[in-house]
């Protein structure tokens, strides 16, 4: 059983592909099967500064260093609400927190290296041949990850389920996380371990 969510469902379904044999069932949560940097925030632009951005990390790594690793969780947050990114009174700073420590270890430019990669990788090829059975859960108000994105996903995988969270955003395992869980324990039970 694999379950990823955001940049992991690439990894998951990539997973797969390379040993299907070993794989029970799918969870692609808030992902995308690929080229992700040209439908985040339902757009291309992404796409096209991430270059620009990778080429002055790398001349200035300082000034992306401090950038990278000195943004308060509870600022993050702020401005995550600001841009309708997140339900904040669903989510907390306290619940964004370990996420923002492992983030301030990682390096900056080698996570713009990843991300570009993950702009430039598809999956798309693979969604036809799954052959066992996948959960694709999306929030409708997921900027990240546009919820056509996942349904195009659902559509494409022979026999998966879509559920789709109204009001959901990309955060949505830390929004609803006892529904993510009643749906993930049930898709289990009914479609993985029957």
């Amino acid at each position: 059983m694999l379950i990823g969510h955001s940049l992991g469902t690439q990894v998951v379904l990539e997973t797969y592909r390379q040993e299907p044999e070993r794989v029970k069932g799918l969870v692609l949560v808030c992902g995308s099967f690929g080229r992700v940097t040209h439908t985040f925030k339902g757009s291309d632009v992404l796409a096209g500064v991430l270059p620009d951005l990778i080429a002055f990390v790398g001349r200035h790594p300082q000034i992306g260093r401090a950038l990278w690793a000195h943004v308060p969780p509870s600022m993050a947050l702020a401005a995550a609400r600001l841009t309708g990114d997140v339900d904040t009174s669903r989510v907390k700073a306290e619940d964004v927190a370990p996420y923002f420590e492992h983030v301030v270890h990682m390096d900056f430019e080698l996570f713009l290296r990843m991300l570009r990669a993950g702009g430039e990788h598809s999956a798309e090829d693979l969604l036809p041949e799954v052959r066992v059975p996948t959960l694709v859960i999306a929030g409708s108000l997921d900027s990240f990850t546009p919820a056509a994105v996942s349904r195009a996903m659902s559509e494409a995988i022979p026999g998966a389920e879509l559920e789709l969270v109204e009001g959901g955003s990309h955060l949505l395992p830390l929004e609803q996380h006892e529904r993510i869980d009643a749906v993930v324990k049930q898709f289990l039970r009914a479609r993985v371990l029957e």
